[in-house]
């Protein structure tokens, strides 16, 4: 038994050495080379990317939109001798144009897109919603000044800065109260 034991037990060990040294040779073989990877990056006809790769890593700038500003440049130097009925004369003229659109082709004007103008109703209610803030804004103000402010001012240390909050915080209510009570007022 004591030579099937010894046996036995150089044959365990001798497996687990060699299992050992191919596992150490294993981890310390460096790979050649870095595999490179996939990139699946989404494109359209109106897309854009730029892939920058070096010892450090990868840096992929990417956009779905690009041109996002389409623009037409025109310009225009005239210098001419007039000729007619009234006689001669020089013109001078020097005209330079500068055109942005969208994509499917639409000039851009300066405005929104697609938003259609507003009525004469919508415009007197923006204007009296706009002065309801205004004088609501006032009246907390003052309201806060007269009435919180002179409590809030004794707090040690920090009292000057909460009275500038009493006074912010009444001019945001008073706003919010005055817009309130106009739109229930003037049925906008």
């Amino acid at each position: 038994m004591n030579k099937v034991f010894k046996y036995s037990a150089i044959g365990v060990l001798s497996i687990v050495g060699v299992a050992h040294i191919g596992l150490l040779g294993y981890v310390l073989r460096k790979p050649d080379v870095a595999p490179v990877p996939t990139f699946n990056i989404p494109r359209g006809p109106y897309s854009s990317y730029k892939i920058k790769a070096g010892k450090d890593g990868y840096e992929i700038e990417y956009r779905s939109d690009d041109p996002k500003v389409l623009q037409s440049e025109r310009s225009l130097d005239l210098d001419k001798e007039k000729r007619g009925f009234f006689g001669g004369g020089r013109e001078q003229r020097k005209e330079y144009r500068l055109d942005q659109y969208t994509r499917d082709g639409t000039r851009n004007l300066g405005g929104a897109i697609g938003e259609e103008g507003k009525s004469a109703k919508q415009l007197e209610c923006i204007l009296e919603d706009a002065g309801a803030q205004s004088q609501g804004a006032m009246a907390g103000t003052s309201i806060a000044a007269g009435v919180v402010v002179p409590a809030v001012a004794t707090i040690p240390y920090v009292g000057w800065l909460a009275s500038g909050w009493a006074l912010l915080l009444g001019q945001n209510l008073g706003s919010a109260a005055g817009s309130t009570v106009n739109s229930m007022i003037s049925d906008c």
